[in-house]
Protein backbone atom coordinates (compact mmCIF):
# COMPACT_ATOMS: atom_id res chain seq x y z
CA UNK A 1 0.00 0.00 0.00
CA UNK A 2 2.94 2.34 0.63
CA UNK A 3 4.44 1.85 -2.66
CA UNK A 4 0.52 2.85 -4.40
CA UNK A 5 0.21 5.74 -2.12
CA UNK A 6 3.36 6.89 -3.14
CA UNK A 7 2.90 6.23 -6.90
CA UNK A 8 -0.60 8.04 -6.70
CA UNK A 9 0.89 11.19 -4.80
CA UNK A 10 3.56 11.59 -7.61
CA UNK A 11 0.55 11.23 -10.28
CA UNK A 12 -1.23 13.75 -8.09
CA UNK A 13 -3.81 11.21 -7.33
CA UNK A 14 -5.32 10.40 -3.73
CA UNK A 15 -6.15 6.87 -1.95
CA UNK A 16 -8.99 6.03 -0.13
CA UNK A 17 -7.81 2.73 1.66
CA UNK A 18 -10.82 0.30 2.44
CA UNK A 19 -10.44 -2.25 4.05
CA UNK A 20 -12.73 -5.37 3.42
CA UNK A 21 -12.83 -8.37 6.48
CA UNK A 22 -16.38 -10.10 5.82
CA UNK A 23 -18.29 -10.41 2.77
CA UNK A 24 -21.28 -7.76 4.37
CA UNK A 25 -18.34 -5.46 4.14
CA UNK A 26 -18.91 -4.97 0.55
CA UNK A 27 -21.66 -3.10 0.15
CA UNK A 28 -20.52 -0.90 2.55
CA UNK A 29 -17.29 -0.35 1.39
CA UNK A 30 -19.20 0.75 -1.80
CA UNK A 31 -21.28 3.36 0.20
CA UNK A 32 -18.61 4.47 1.67
CA UNK A 33 -16.68 5.64 -1.85
CA UNK A 34 -20.16 7.19 -3.08
CA UNK A 35 -18.85 10.39 -4.63
CA UNK A 36 -15.38 10.36 -3.41
CA UNK A 37 -13.67 8.29 -6.33
CA UNK A 38 -13.25 8.13 -9.55
CA UNK A 39 -12.17 4.69 -9.68
CA UNK A 40 -10.62 1.05 -8.40
CA UNK A 41 -7.49 -0.82 -7.69
CA UNK A 42 -8.67 -3.84 -6.06
CA UNK A 43 -5.98 -5.91 -4.10
CA UNK A 44 -6.35 -9.48 -4.52
CA UNK A 45 -6.89 -11.56 -1.86
CA UNK A 46 -9.42 -14.87 -1.04
CA UNK A 47 -12.24 -12.62 -0.07
CA UNK A 48 -12.60 -9.96 -3.18
CA UNK A 49 -11.63 -13.34 -5.36
CA UNK A 50 -14.76 -15.06 -4.08
CA UNK A 51 -17.07 -12.28 -4.22
CA UNK A 52 -15.71 -10.47 -7.92
CA UNK A 53 -18.76 -10.81 -9.26
CA UNK A 54 -20.57 -9.06 -6.98
CA UNK A 55 -18.03 -6.45 -6.72
CA UNK A 56 -18.01 -5.90 -10.29
CA UNK A 57 -21.68 -5.47 -10.24
CA UNK A 58 -21.38 -2.70 -7.25
CA UNK A 59 -18.53 -1.13 -9.11
CA UNK A 60 -21.14 -1.04 -12.55
CA UNK A 61 -23.84 0.45 -10.61
CA UNK A 62 -21.45 3.06 -8.80
CA UNK A 63 -20.36 3.60 -12.47
CA UNK A 64 -16.38 3.15 -11.19
CA UNK A 65 -14.12 1.74 -13.62
CA UNK A 66 -12.30 -1.34 -11.66
CA UNK A 67 -8.19 -2.63 -11.81
CA UNK A 68 -7.28 -6.12 -11.25
CA UNK A 69 -4.27 -7.59 -11.04
CA UNK A 70 -5.00 -11.20 -12.41
CA UNK A 71 -7.36 -11.80 -15.69
CA UNK A 72 -10.01 -13.70 -13.65
CA UNK A 73 -11.49 -10.11 -12.38
CA UNK A 74 -12.12 -9.00 -15.61
CA UNK A 75 -13.51 -12.22 -16.86
CA UNK A 76 -16.16 -11.67 -14.14
CA UNK A 77 -17.23 -8.30 -15.37
CA UNK A 78 -13.96 -5.91 -14.46
CA UNK A 79 -12.59 -3.12 -16.15
CA UNK A 80 -9.08 -4.35 -16.86
CA UNK A 81 -6.50 -5.84 -15.40
CA UNK A 82 -2.32 -5.93 -15.44
CA UNK A 83 -0.88 -8.45 -14.08
CA UNK A 84 1.19 -12.30 -14.04
CA UNK A 85 -0.37 -14.25 -15.99
CA UNK A 86 -1.39 -17.01 -13.40
CA UNK A 87 -2.12 -20.29 -16.02
CA UNK A 88 2.17 -19.74 -16.83
CA UNK A 89 2.54 -19.92 -12.81
CA UNK A 90 0.84 -22.79 -12.52
CA UNK A 91 2.70 -24.56 -15.35
CA UNK A 92 5.86 -23.52 -13.49
CA UNK A 93 4.69 -24.87 -10.55
CA UNK A 94 3.70 -28.44 -12.13
CA UNK A 95 7.53 -28.04 -13.46
CA UNK A 96 8.77 -27.81 -9.51
CA UNK A 97 6.99 -30.36 -8.62
CA UNK A 98 8.19 -32.83 -11.56
CA UNK A 99 11.67 -31.60 -10.08
CA UNK A 100 10.70 -32.73 -6.31
CA UNK A 101 9.31 -35.83 -7.59
CA UNK A 102 12.38 -36.92 -9.21
CA UNK A 103 14.82 -36.44 -6.21
CA UNK A 104 15.68 -32.36 -6.24
CA UNK A 105 15.65 -30.82 -2.95
CA UNK A 106 13.10 -28.15 -2.67
CA UNK A 107 15.46 -25.54 -0.89
CA UNK A 108 17.89 -26.28 -3.77
CA UNK A 109 15.90 -25.09 -6.30
CA UNK A 110 15.83 -21.35 -7.34
CA UNK A 111 12.99 -18.80 -6.26
CA UNK A 112 11.39 -17.47 -9.57
CA UNK A 113 9.34 -14.33 -10.62
CA UNK A 114 6.87 -14.08 -12.65
CA UNK A 115 7.81 -13.30 -15.92
CA UNK A 116 4.98 -13.07 -18.18
CA UNK A 117 2.50 -10.40 -17.46
CA UNK A 118 -0.52 -10.06 -19.23
CA UNK A 119 -3.06 -7.09 -20.16
CA UNK A 120 -7.02 -7.77 -20.18
CA UNK A 121 -9.55 -5.17 -21.12
CA UNK A 122 -12.95 -5.89 -20.94
CA UNK A 123 -15.06 -4.20 -23.93
CA UNK A 124 -18.13 -4.88 -22.13
CA UNK A 125 -17.75 -3.19 -19.09
CA UNK A 126 -16.47 0.29 -20.82
CA UNK A 127 -19.01 0.08 -22.81
CA UNK A 128 -21.34 0.25 -19.48
CA UNK A 129 -19.54 2.04 -18.43
CA UNK A 130 -19.40 4.79 -21.40
CA UNK A 131 -16.04 4.95 -21.96
CA UNK A 132 -14.62 4.34 -25.11
CA UNK A 133 -10.67 3.09 -25.00
CA UNK A 134 -8.37 4.01 -27.27
CA UNK A 135 -7.20 1.92 -29.87
CA UNK A 136 -3.42 1.96 -29.07
CA UNK A 137 -4.29 1.17 -25.64
CA UNK A 138 -6.43 -1.99 -27.20
CA UNK A 139 -3.50 -2.72 -29.59
CA UNK A 140 -1.34 -2.92 -26.62
CA UNK A 141 -3.64 -5.77 -24.78
CA UNK A 142 -2.80 -9.34 -24.62
CA UNK A 143 -6.67 -10.46 -24.25
CA UNK A 144 -10.02 -7.97 -25.54
CA UNK A 145 -12.91 -9.28 -23.97
CA UNK A 146 -16.25 -7.96 -26.19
Amino acid sequence: MREIQATAGTLGLEVVLLKLQRAEDIALAFDALKGQADALYVCTEPLVFTNRIRINTLALGARLPTMYGFREYVEAGGLMSYGADLRNIYRRAGDYVDKILRGAKPAAIPVEQPTKFELIINLTAAKALGLTIPESFLARADDVIE
